[in-house]
């Protein structure tokens, strides 16, 4: 009942509404009007058609904001009593709910909002003009009227036509307009939207049209400049034209790739760029295709009667066309960028223009990397676990070069960094050439197959994922770890073949005793029995004589029980020597160093442990001198009583000479013994105890060949044998030269002095025996330039004369070793090396030098 109640409500409300505007509009000259009347029911029908129109504000259904709105201006106005009772009031009828209540009240504050602006505006206005039709008569809304007396009554009220708004267009005026347009369509355009469109397609296909050709002028397609058509309609062709020189770009390309082809001039990756985009012009073939046939369609003119049908016209054909622009772009821009490219280096390029942010391009390009770098892939699998390079259009990033098997792996295989793609980064691509390396080098080297059973291990494990698609661009999980399981199974399979079947640690333990001198038994025999031949001249030894005695050295010391296949490799080299030289000066080791250990001690490893070597040879020669004097010095010492019956002078200058002889060795044996310890404990076993530690370590043969390297480099340096220690070097030589020279000259002291006490030995003789004499004459008549051949006068003084030149050698040599032994450690507080400044506290643990020489 309540519904049937608000239903009936609305309709008397509007009743009641017409009545009271009929009044108005009356000027109260019809007191009641009558509700029967023609003229009532024609402005209800009116006033129905309004409400039940669709005409709708133009604000957000917000009664809380049109309320602060009116408030606000009543404020501005004045009328602030007014605006209270206005909020009021709206409070009251916002929070009213349920029977009674109005649902759309922000419509209700709207109209009422409105309603007060309007008689705001029109204060001076007929009040007519608010519903014009209200006040025509029956009459005037009669069928016979016509419409011109409806229009100048509607201008005599001030109507300004407003009716002609709602009323039907009796007169087709909407038809006229539209035939108009048409006519001065076609008077604009001299050749249809049909045409164009159809040359606009071909022109996609990269064929020219009636009126839309290529020109190489502008390196395009354009529309004639005779055709006449709108500058819009030009600009837009143009636009849509930009597609076919690009399309023209990109076959233009293929083509020519493919007549390279057979000069095998492209390589797989341009075979399979070349490819991807042949596919890629399919799908835009395809639709090309859809277009040609809609554009068989007519193009409706702009009327009622317009229909959105299956037509094409050029702003259709241009939302056809959007993304198809976009890949032909990138395509282009692609062929450009590619046209002197090829394999690892195209891909690289095409991977640039893949870091975009667009999902449409990102996608594209992805999809087309997938087919570019198939092949790449393809040869890095094969490298990986084959250690083959079938690389016929040098392609790959990686490249080999014919070189000897001790070079295979330092020269053999190196990177092309101009192949190198930029999605695999340099770490990565050098594992994979490490990892192919070793391959080689256990098949060429090593001659093992054992790594077969390792790569086969390697597929089984990583064939089910790469089967699964992961072995490809975008996805290089599979690739890393494709390449980490075979390096590691590789390089572990090689360490063991170099360590076990190879014994690389039993070589490396067999040159550091016998060419760095640590097998100290078979060094010394060595010298001694040596010794004797290399104080020749250079020229005048036999090579073969001294590999004879380095065999008897062997087998006199421990040497004997090392392996057979060891000893096979030590042999005597004799160094290139000049005139004057001595078999000391050339005499040098060597250890051969076969395949495949020559990878890590090549000829230039081998070089610096020659040099290694001669410096040891010199300071173990130095050592051997030494001792040398002090097994001469010992025996002459104790039977210094002898000389009793030389003159008091002479007999103190003996002493003088002995204990300045003595004195000097002493000093020098410091020198000598603390070079000596530093140079063995501190360089060559220090060097070997770390080497040991990184050969432990070591996880590939890149690994192995650096340890080496360094533990090389720690002993050149640390052995004064380094760049920045060569002043230092050579002033050691002169010390070693120097001590030679005392070691002849202590040897000519002591022989002089054992032939004087033969002599006086031979005085007391023949003084006790006179029979003798005669014998002695005939002695003297032989040996003019014997001490007792002129007696005991002649003996004392010949004696003191060669003690006398004897003391002035030592002292000379004492000086000028002073002055060296100053000079060189000096030097050694300044050396970058800290191993060197603890060699100056062994020498100097006491600071005697450093008193001795403050500056």
């Amino acid at each position: 009942m309540d519904d049937e109640e608000d239903h009936q409500k609305l309709p008397d409300l509007v009743k009641e509404l017409i009545l009271r505007l009929i009044s108005q509009n009356n000027n109260n000259t019809i007191d009641s009007p009558n509700p029967n009347s023609s003229h009532f029911q024609s402005s209800l029908r009116y006033a129905h058609r309004i409400l039940s129109s669709r005409l709708n504000p133009s604000v957000a259904p917000d009664a809380a904001a049109i309320a602060d709105s009116v408030k606000r201006r009543l404020a501005t106005q004045g009328r602030s009593s007014d605006a209270l009772s206005f909020a009021d009031l709206y409070t009251k009828f916002a929070s009213k709910t349920g029977v009674g209540s109005v649902n759309n009240k922000w419509a209700v504050v709207y109209l009422l909002k409105i309603i007060s602006e309007d008689r705001k505006n029109s204060k001076n206005v007929d009040t007519s003009v608010l519903l014009p039709n209200l006040s025509i008569s029956d009459a005037q809304l009669g069928k016979g009227s016509s419409s011109g007396s409806r229009v100048s009554r509607g201008a005599d009220k001030g109507w300004s036509n407003g009716i002609l708004l709602v009323a039907k267009d009796s007169e087709n005026r909407r038809e006229i307009a539209f035939r108009e347009f048409v006519n001065l369509v076609k008077e604009e355009n001299e050749v249809s939207e049909e045409v164009l469109v159809r040359d606009v397609i071909y022109a996609c296909q990269g064929v020219d049209g009636s009126y839309v050709k290529f020109e190489n002028d502008n390196v395009g397609y354009v529309l004639s400049e005779f055709v006449k058509v709108p500058r819009g309609t030009r600009t837009m062709v143009q636009k849509l034209c930009e597609l076919g020189w690009l399309f023209k770009k990109v076959t233009g390309f293929i083509s020519r790739s493919m007549d390279r082809f057979v000069a095998e001039d492209v390589g797989t990756v341009g075979q399979a760029f070349c490819s991807a985009l042949q596919d890629e012009l399919t799908e835009y073939y395809k639709l090309l295709a859809v277009l040609e046939a809609l554009s068989s369609n007519p193009i409706p003119l702009v009327s009622e009667s317009a229909s959105s049908g299956n037509y094409l016209s050029l702003r259709r054909l241009a939302v056809w066309l959007a993304e198809p622009m976009v890949k032909m772009r990138l395509m282009a821009d692609l062929v450009e960028k590619c046209r002197v490219l090829r394999g690892g280096a195209m891909a690289g390029a095409i991977h640039l223009h893949a870091q975009h942010g667009d999902p449409l391009v990102h996608e594209f390009m992805r999809r087309l990397l997938q087919r570019v770098c198939s092949p790449l892939f393809e040869m890095v699998k094969r490298w990986v676990l084959e250690g083959e390079l079938e690389d016929i259009f040098a392609e790959f990033f990686i490249v080999g070069q014919p070189v000897k098997v001790e070079s295979l792996w330092r020269e053999g295989y190196r990177l092309h960094d101009a192949m190198l793609p930029s999605f695999i980064s340099p770490s990565l691509a050098q594992r994979i050439l490490r990892t192919g390396k070793s391959i080689n080098f256990l098949r060429v080297c090593c001659e093992d197959r054992g790594w077969s059973d390792a790569a086969a291990e390697i597929a089984t494990d990583i064939g089910a994922t790469a089967r699964r698609g992961g072995f490809r661009y975008g996805e290089t999980d599979t690739l890393e770890s494709l390449v980490d399981e075979a390096a590691k199974r590789i390089d572990k399979h090689l360490l063991d073949v170099i360590y076990k079947r190879y014994k690389f640690k039993e070589h490396c333990l067999a040159i550091k005793r016998y060419l760095l001198l640590g097998q100290g038994d078979f060094v010394q025999y060595l010298m001694d029995i040596v010794g004797p031949e290399l104080s020749e001249p250079a020229n005048t030894i036999s090579s073969f004589k001294l590999s004879g005695l380095l065999e008897t050295a062997i087998r006199a010391s421990n040497a004997q029980y090392d392996d057979h296949d060891i000893l096979d490799r030590l042999r005597v080299k004799m160094m290139p020597h000049e005139s004057g030289d001595r078999g000391w000066d050339v005499f040098s080791l060597e250890y051969d160093a076969r395949v495949p250990l020559d990878t890590v001690f090549t000829e230039s490893v081998m070089a610096r442990y020659l040099r290694i070597f001669n410096f040891l040879w010199k300071l173990r020669r130095v050592e051997h001198a030494l001792i040398g004097a002090w097994k001469t010095m010992k025996p002459n010492c104790i039977t210094s009583n002898s000389f009793t019956r030389l003159q008091h002078a002479v007999k103190m200058q003996l002493v003088s000479t002995l204990r300045r002889c003595q004195v000097l060795w002493v000093e020098i044996n410091h020198f000598i013994s603390n070079l000596q310890y530093y140079i063995m404990f501190e360089v060559l076993e220090v060097s070997w105890s770390n080497f040991l530690s990184e050969i432990d370590v070591a996880k590939d043969l890149d690994d192995l060949l650096a340890a080496h390297e360094k533990y090389l480099h720690s002993i050149v340096e640390k052995s004064l044998l380094g760049e920045l220690s060569q002043s230092l070097y050579k002033s050691l030589l002169v010390i070693f030269d120097l001590i030679l020279r005392f070691r002849s000259n202590a040897d000519r002291l002591y022989e002089g002095i054992h032939e004087l006490q033969t002599r006086i030995s031979e005085s007391s003789v023949s003084s006790r025996n006179q029979s003798k004499s005669r014998k002695q004459l005939v002695d003297k008549s032989v040996d003019q330039g014997s001490w007792i051949a002129d007696g005991r006068k002649a003996l004392t003084q010949r004696a003191g004369e060669f003690l006398r030149s004897m003391g002035q050698d030592l002292d000379a040599i004492a000086k000028e070793y002073s002055s060296l032994e100053d000079e060189f450690i000096s030097q050694l507080p300044v050396q970058q090396h800290v191993d060197l400044k603890f060699l100056f506290f062994r020498l100097d643990f006491n600071e005697f030098y450093r008193r001795a020489s403050p500056n």
